[in-house]
């Protein structure tokens, strides 16, 4: 009627042209059930007017299938259009003028928090780079968690309803991608769960603390003011080095395969495949877990992460708060008032740092003026490495790169290993640099 007034207006129909109606008695639903499906074959109209008077037959009492089912389109169709109707004010708006695409419309609606949406809206008014759907969408859901969040598998879903927490779903989401809205309650549940698993695991190895962190690695800020306390690997029982042994005549048999030249494809292939089985079986036999002093537990100390699929983790390795010295290999745990356990003279931590420095340089200045001993060296250093445990003490702190050591700026001109060696690095011809 406007649109045919507008006309009359404009001269372009008279005032007295006829126009053929349908009149359509009925509920108030059906004839706007009516009238948009009219406007609905005929006009490709806006998501936004879809969304309105979809949600106004919904609220009229007709069901999303009967919408569906009288224009001809699917369920999942009209449920996305009556998730837009729920958007933010300003985003729907934005949506019927034309601002937005209907894909950044459905980005907004990931979930149903208005005010974020409006408070993402508003944020994105002054970028200066090209907004996408995927970008919307990120914005929105930063401030969720995923169900697949390690901290999410770790609470439960179950227990996280049960407190009260909030979940979102869209139409294609499952338990892993669904948004988790109350971080807040879920990071207070996460926290009591690894709390609850710290103190059991403290009380299963006799430390004196285990420390949970909802990471899944103990970050420097941790163990800052803490010493560590070194550890070996558990030993082998006879069995795990018979099972080695014969592990490692295997090795031998299989790689003598693949170094014959006259293997065929076959059994290089074949090899190959009981290669990877035999490393994986030595592997875990090596990989034993680090043991331990009794005398040092009750001072010891670990940490307890959450393993990327939400489980909490003990790392291997042992802190304690008092100061760590070493005497002859014994390592010696200090009193806050600083009283040592009596095993007998002992040198500090720095003096023996120092003392390791110096006997770096001695092997590498020897290093430096006996090549068959320095291949010999690389070679061990390389074998080293390849079967390397990361728990266990390097063999070596010498690398191909710069040599490093404990002390930081340390300097002994006058040891005759250190001068030595300086006077050799400064006879090296740098001219291919």
């Amino acid at each position: 009627l406007a649109a045919l007034q507008a006309l009359a207006e404009e001269g372009t129909l008279p005032d007295t042209h006829e126009v053929t109606c349908l009149v359509i008695e009925g509920e108030e639903s059906e004839v706007r059930e009516a009238s948009l499906a009219e406007n609905f074959q005929r006009l490709a109209m806006n998501p936004a007017d879809e969304a309105q008077a979809f949600a106004s037959i919904i609220e009229a009492g007709a069901t999303t299938e009967d919408v569906a089912r009288r224009f001809g389109l699917t369920v999942r169709f009209v449920e996305g259009r009556l998730r837009l109707a729920s958007l933010a004010p300003c985003v729907f708006e934005a949506l019927a003028e034309g601002t937005i695409t209907l894909d950044m419309a459905k980005a907004y609606g990931a979930i149903s928090d208005v005010e974020r949406q409006a408070h993402v809206y508003a944020e994105l008014q002054d970028a200066w780079y090209q907004i996408t759907p995927d970008t919307i969408r990120r914005m929105v859901l930063d401030a969720t968690v995923r169900g697949s969040d390690p901290r999410a598998v770790l609470v439960g879903r179950d227990a996280y309803l049960t407190a009260g927490g909030r979940i979102e779903r869209e139409l294609f989401d499952d338990d892993a991608s669904e948004s988790w809205i109350d971080v807040a309650l879920l990071e207070d549940l996460a926290h009591k769960a690894m709390e609850e698993a710290a103190e059991t695991i403290a009380l299963e190895y006799g430390l004196a603390w285990v420390r949970p962190t909802l990471g899944n690695y103990v970050s420097h800020d941790l163990v800052e003011g803490l010493s560590r306390l070194p550890c070996e690997p558990a030993p082998m029982t006879e069995q795990e080095a018979k099972e080695l042994g014969e592990l490692e005549a295997d090795y031998d048999r299989v790689a003598a395969v693949l170094e014959d030249e006259d293997s065929d494809g076959d059994e290089v292939a074949k090899a190959e495949k009981e290669l990877v089985v035999i490393d994986r079986a030595m592997r875990a036999l090596n990989d034993r877990p680090p043991v331990l002093a009794d005398e040092l537990k009750p001072e010891a100390g670990a940490f307890l992460v959450l393993s990327r699929n939400g489980e909490p983790t003990l790392v291997p390795q042992f802190y304690t708060e008092t100061e760590v010295i070493a005497d002859e290999g014994v390592v010696e745990a200090i009193e806050q008032s600083g009283a040592a356990k009596p095993k007998g003279s002992s040198l500090s931590q720095r003096l023996l740092d120092e003392l390791a420095m110096q006997r770096r340089d001695i092997l590498a200045i020897h290093l430096a003026n006996d090549p068959a001993l320095a291949l010999d060296f690389m070679v061990f250093t390389l074998a080293d490495t390849d079967g390397h445990d990361w728990r266990a003490k390097k063999a070596s702190t010498l690398v191909g790169s710069v040599a490093s050591g404990p002390v930081t700026g340390f300097e002994a001109k006058d040891a005759p290993a250190s001068a030595a060696l300086a006077e050799f690095a400064g006879s090296l011809d740098e001219s291919w640099r």
